[in-house]
């Protein structure tokens, strides 16, 4: 009998309008986990496929730990083919729908084939069923999520920005939460699907419930120990905008299209301001203690208060200086489903080419013009280096493999640096998540502005960052407790003998996976690179703290390093001996 995981994997056919039901062996389960690594191995035989392709899957898994009492173990995974960079395209997403897709008795979703018309998915327990959609398509996020209502299951959706194109378009998971970055919700358009609503009645078997209840009280105490995370000014009381005075005390705050690293009016703009501004309530993930997603009240209406990224970006990095304007960027991009980061970026790429500053009105009028795909929103809708190029600057692009940087610029933080030249999905600070030793100095402090050891450092933070996004666990948690506390958990729920160790191979194995499916899409040392910028010019330097421009040969050092600890050639290419001690498929399956 299995335990922690169901047994069963949905899959859904939408040409064919045929529904399967797979039931794994145990062995892969072990090797591929759940969320992210379920999800890799599905995409992997159809990896050279066009994204738009209608046999390139869809994939949306859970993890063993998700619908138990496992500490922040209610997020989804989803995975498919980015239509933004061609890399491997994933998201971590909160919100329940994990333990409500465990609850109806499935691991995971997987969707291929194409629907000829708008349609929705509904899932209770083990029955299937397709609902003609054509009254929900073309109306935004928020709209749709109040027409169908959802009082228990979980609704997963698209907004108008995917529908019409838009390659950096999000998904929406109840209401608040947000797949974003990868472009997911254009998979999702071009196979017609408008949204995905599941419900459950079932429960998850547990090997050794007491143990799990010692596990769980184990990670409790750590992280109630943290200041980072439940501290007056951690991420419990002011959600992830708790970084951006981090990033502004230390220079390394991306502003004005990343040409300098310090906002002057950063001191007004800070999470403190939106709270005292908005009176946000907790809000998180199902069964989650950290609750770090902000709810505020803004004309006696909730609306989801930004991330740190939103933040930043909808501020220093265009220019702007009005905490008003951030949410309501933040709202527009959510109700049209779009995602923020990817959205800023293009903006403040365009005023980089342009030389035209932004007044409030201008960017509420761009971000809607771009989700409905009109006017000068049709070229803004490629990302920041689909627009670039199209405006013959790619250079004025700052972003890695297609995907726009994120709120940290990599000069004041080297391992970030590495981190985001190295990443399988592009520009992604979540990848390695180095800001945990380089900023919150957490499990052990390093160097910021050093390579010296950042390529071991990188290559094993990939390693758990993955096993976590398999767990579908949250990074957060990782600030405080470590894997040995999530190896007991895992063993207490599954009853499978289980150290670190083990799990951290097995996140190996998943990342090298990506690293296979990526090469075959051709990406290689070529890819892994930063902007020319961040190795000629310096940041803004100030306060005893020197940014300097990086050196690109300690650069390429440590890129060579982490090859060589990776197991892949000179070239950044996966190696098939490497690929078969851990496991995995070389050939084309």
């Amino acid at each position: 009998m299995l335990f922690g995981w169901t047994g069963n994997i949905l899959h859904i056919d939408l040409t064919k309008k045929e529904i399967e039901v797979e039931t794994p062996d145990i062995d892969i389960y072990m090797r591929y986990i759940g969320g992210k690594g379920m999800g890799g191995r599905y995409l992997r035989p159809v990896a050279e496929l066009p994204w738009d392709h209608p046999d390139m899957v869809f994939s949306i898994f859970s993890g063993p730990l998700s619908g138990t009492i496992s500490p922040t173990s209610g997020r989804t995974h989803i995975v498919s083919k980015s239509p933004l960079t061609g890399l491997v395209g994933d998201s971590s997403v909160g919100g329940k729908l994990a333990t409500r897709m465990k609850q109806a008795g499935w691991d995971g979703i997987v969707i291929k084939g194409r629907c000829s018309h708008p349609v929705g998915i509904e899932i209770m327990d083990s029955t299937v069923s397709l609902r003609v959609a054509d009254d929900l398509w073309g109306l935004d996020t928020e709209t749709v999520h109040h027409r169908l209502a959802p009082q228990h299951g979980s609704l997963a959706l698209i907004g108008p920005a995917a529908e019409n194109g838009v390659k950096y378009a999000s998904i929406t998971v109840d209401r608040h939460f947000i797949a974003g970055r990868s472009g997911l919700g254009l998979c999702l358009a071009k196979k017609n699907i408008k949204y995905l609503l599941v419900d459950g009645t079932g429960r998850c078997k547990i090997k050794n419930p007491d143990k799990l209840k010692q596990a769980r009280e184990d990670i409790l105490r750590l992280t109630a120990a943290s200041p980072a995370l439940m501290g007056k000014f951690g991420f419990t009381c002011l959600g992830t905008g708790a970084v951006f005075d981090l990033m502004d005390n230390r220079r390394m705050m991306p502003t004005d299209n990343f040409r300098r690293t310090r906002f002057e009016h950063a001191s007004k703009l800070n999470a403190a301001g939106y709270a005292e501004k908005y009176a946000p309530r907790k809000h998180g993930c199902l069964g989650c203690h950290i609750l770090c997603k902000k709810i505020g009240q803004k004309n006696g209406q909730a609306v989801s208060l930004p991330e740190f990224e939103t933040m930043s970006h909808f501020t220093a990095l265009i220019g702007c200086m009005d905490t008003d304007l951030v949410v309501k960027a933040n709202e527009l991009c959510n109700h049209y489903g779009m995602d923020t980061i990817s959205a800023a970026s293009t903006l403040a790429c365009r005023r980089e080419i342009t030389g035209i500053a932004y007044t409030e009105e201008k960017v509420l009028s761009l971000l809607t013009d771009t989700a409905l795909q009109r006017g000068e929103g049709v070229d803004l809708g490629l990302g920041a280096a689909g627009y670039a190029r199209k405006m013959g600057k790619p250079e004025a692009a700052m972003a890695v493999k297609g995907m726009a940087l994120p709120a940290y610029d990599p000069r004041g933080a080297y391992g970030m640096a590495l981190g985001y030249a190295l990443s399988t999905r592009g520009g992604c600070h979540l990848r390695a998540y180095p800001i945990s030793h380089e900023i919150f100095r957490k499990p052990v402090a390093t160097d910021r502005f050093s390579f010296s050891g950042k390529a071991r450092i990188i290559k094993i933070a990939e390693d758990l960052n993955t096993i976590i996004d398999s767990l579908t666990a949250c990074k957060f948690t990782f600030f405080a407790a470590g894997l040995e506390e999530y190896a007991d958990v895992f063993e207490a729920v599954t009853g499978i003998d289980t150290s670190a160790q083990d799990l951290l191979k097995k996140g190996e194995g998943i990342y090298y996976n990506e690293r296979i499916i990526n090469a075959l899409n051709g990406f290689d040392i070529k890819d892994d690179d930063l902007p020319a910028r961040f190795f000629t010019e310096p940041g803004s330097s100030g306060n005893n703290i020197l940014i300097p421009p990086i050196k690109r040969e300690d650069f390429i050092d440590a890129r060579n390093k982490y090859y060589d600890i990776r197991g892949l050639d000179t070239k950044g290419l996966p190696l098939e001996e490497k690929a078969k001690t851990l496991g995995l498929v070389w050939k084309k399956p």
